[in-house]
């Protein structure tokens, strides 16, 4: 199959966030904080991803404008908040029921799409809202009450998280098209940096990072986090098409309830194992049948 590195590029992207709530969670146990790992996350990629479009500059022309330059930093704005919300989420709720709640930009991102630029959703699409709710609701366990362990705060934060992704997809979709992917995730980096540091400067300045352990937990975050997975998809979206690679990205979704699983030894029960599947199905339904509307 001639696509097939390039599925397997954005399926790994996927896999490697997924990862992520489960890692910072061990973090939190060796006393770190969720300002300081986001910080450091974005801006240490931020570095590495300029690294890499210096290296590239000989081999393909940099073609970012002024103009671009702001609504960028503003995207990255968007996709740092929410991992600072996603990190200081799982704090209060278990990883799992995070992942759950963030999967909800899907309707999110439908709902933002009509009040901002008046597309009104289309049946299918009210009809995978419904599914993901349901989903949702069995998934987070809210129907087994040896299972409760709600958090008013924790899930705030993460339906926030949730909000800004889908900001952040639709911005990023829309912003710096013509840019090429090293310049685009580098300025993105810098905006998330930036807006972690804004919000968050008293903890990130106070933070102590002479600590060898922090900067091993830093650079693992921004390489596996952020570095790898957004060169995996600006390699591999450019190539299979931003129509199925939705489809393929909501790995994240069980990769991140096994990491659960298998590291925090977060229990999952057979009901939220259904929600998952009916979640992961109609996100993967109604991104499947755009591919073939948008085919014929």
């Amino acid at each position: 199959m001639k696509n097939l590195k390039y599925i397997l590029m954005v399926l790994l992207g996927g896999t490697m966030y997924g990862t992520m709530s489960s890692f910072v969670k061990l973090a939190y146990r060796r006393g770190f904080n969720a300002a300081e790992l986001s910080f450091w996350q974005a801006f240490l990629a931020a570095l590495l991803l300029g690294l890499c479009a210096f290296l590239s500059r000989k081999a393909e022309k940099d073609n970012i404008q002024s103009k671009d330059i702001l609504p960028l930093i503003l995207t990255g704005c968007a996709i740092g908040l929410t991992n600072f919300l996603y990190y200081e989420s799982v704090q209060y709720i278990s990883a799992s029921l995070a992942i759950v709640i963030l999967m909800q930009f899907t309707w999110l991102g439908i709902l933002l799409e009509w009040i901002v630029f008046k597309r009104k959703a289309s049946r299918l699409e009210m009809l995978t809202v419904f599914f993901i709710l349901i989903g949702t609701v069995m998934a987070g366990g809210v129907l087994e009450t040896d299972e409760w362990t709600f958090s008013v705060k924790g899930t705030l934060l993460a339906l926030s998280a949730s909000l800004t992704y889908a900001v952040y997809i639709i911005a990023n979709g829309r912003c710096g098209k013509g840019v090429r992917w090293q310049s685009k995730s580098m300025m993105i980096m810098i905006g998330s940096s930036l807006c972690i540091f804004l919000i968050n400067s008293q903890t990130v300045l106070s933070g102590n990072y002479l600590c060898n352990e922090f900067a091993g937990w830093a650079v693992f975050l921004a390489v596996i986090g952020t570095t790898i997975p957004t060169a995996l998809f600006a390699a591999g979206i450019s190539k299979i098409g931003a129509g199925i690679s939705p489809i393929l990205m909501t790995v994240e979704l069980p990769v991140a309830v096994l990491c659960a699983r298998i590291i925090l030894h977060e229990r999952i029960t057979p009901l939220q194992s259904a929600g998952i599947i009916i979640m992961l199905a109609s996100i993967s339904a109604m991104n499947y049948y755009k591919v073939l509307k948008s085919k014929k």
